[in-house]
């Protein structure tokens, strides 16, 4: 394999068919791995997580003219204040992380990579690998232990975040019958009462970029009217996620999904169609309709216009929030492994 520092994005677009046909053959096919959300978020630094004189270090490597492998890394201060390597994306706003590089090579890949980064004098002098959101399924945690022991560095993993995920049989009724009969009763019976109720329910997907950013606009005052979302929200997040969903509508993965009541929206999803799997990135609803339990209504319908449209799983992704596991999500857990020389 050969290594290459790449200075930009632009500098590898030539390669993006490549990145994206890797991507789904990789160890965490995930769209958060996306070269055009990769260069979103590397826009604002994660709306504004890591300061801009952050470096960019992307690595891409090579068998002959073919693309084998992705780097996606930055330098900055970590959280403890040691200057790292960290995955563009990290921390907040990107749910899953890894390299991109297929289960069968990602030993060598691991190894060529780290030998490129203590070799070459173009990188910046970095103490620690600190690498968040690590699916604990993904290949990449074995092999980062066995490096590290190979080269007598300090390793730690640790666990963060449950990540649950419901996967999808096809038919509405019975996902509902794999659910907590409690449950089942409470979606059936919230479902009824919405349709009788002389308030005309719908639902309706954001597919027209002459209307995104005001539809996204839209969604971020849902969020907003929730405290804590509204603190998250400053100004260099909301322009991140004007850009992820720009980006993800572009290249046609994006699912904006509105609930109205009466033509007004109630309540909101701001998710990824990829790869067959919703994954659902945020939430938000008016309160002045939480009455209805708009977002409960809005979580029963894409779920039942999931299992109508063949989609294999829901991904709730990073946190424990109640409401995930009522609607059926199985944990699985987002790691971080720190290599320190």
């Amino acid at each position: 394999m050969e290594f290459k520092k790449i200075e930009n994005f632009n500098a590898l677009a030539e390669y993006f068919d490549d990145w994206r046909r890797l991507l789904k053959q990789s160890v965490s096919a995930v769209p958060f791995l996306t070269p055009e959300y990769l260069a979103a978020w590397w826009q604002t630094r994660g709306g504004g997580e890591w300061p801009t004189e952050s470096e960019l270090v992307l690595i891409a490597a090579f068998e002959g003219d073919e693309l084998v492998g992705v780097a996606p890394l930055f330098f900055a201060d970590n959280r403890e204040g040691i200057p790292s390597l960290m995955f563009i994306g990290a921390v907040e706003v990107s749910d899953f992380l890894d390299f991109i590089v297929t289960p069968e090579k990602l030993p060598e890949f691991l190894s060529g990579l780290l030998d490129f980064l203590l070799k070459s004098e173009d990188f910046p002098a970095w103490e620690a690998l600190d690498l968040y959101n690590l699916l604990d399924s993904s290949p990449t945690l074995a092999v980062l232990r066995s490096e590290a022991e190979k080269r007598g560095w300090a390793h730690e993993q640790t666990r963060l975040q449950p990540s649950p995920v419901v996967a999808l049989p096809g038919d509405f009724d019975t996902y509902l019958m794999s659910l907590d009969k409690k449950q089942r009763h409470e979606i059936r019976r919230k479902l009824r009462n919405a349709a009788a109720d002389p308030v005309e329910p719908g639902l309706y997907f954001v597919e027209d970029p002459a209307t995104l950013e005001a539809e996204v606009d839209a969604f971020l005052d849902m969020m907003a009217q929730d405290p804590e979302k509204q603190t998250f929200l400053t100004d260099p997040m909301r322009v991140h996620i004007h850009n992820t969903a720009r980006v993800a509508l572009e290249n046609g993965w994006l699912q904006l999904s509105f609930y109205t009541l009466d033509g007004k929206k109630a309540a909101a999803h701001l998710s990824f169609l990829w790869e067959n799997r919703i994954w659902l990135y945020n939430s938000g609803w008016e309160w002045e309709f939480r009455s209805y339990s708009p977002g409960w209504l809005l979580l029963a319908n894409l779920l039942r216009w999931a299992t109508e449209h063949g989609i294999s799983a829901f991904d709730f992704m990073r946190g424990d929030e109640d409401y995930k596991y009522k609607f059926g999500g199985i944990d699985r857990f987002v790691e971080r492994v720190k290599l320190v020389k």
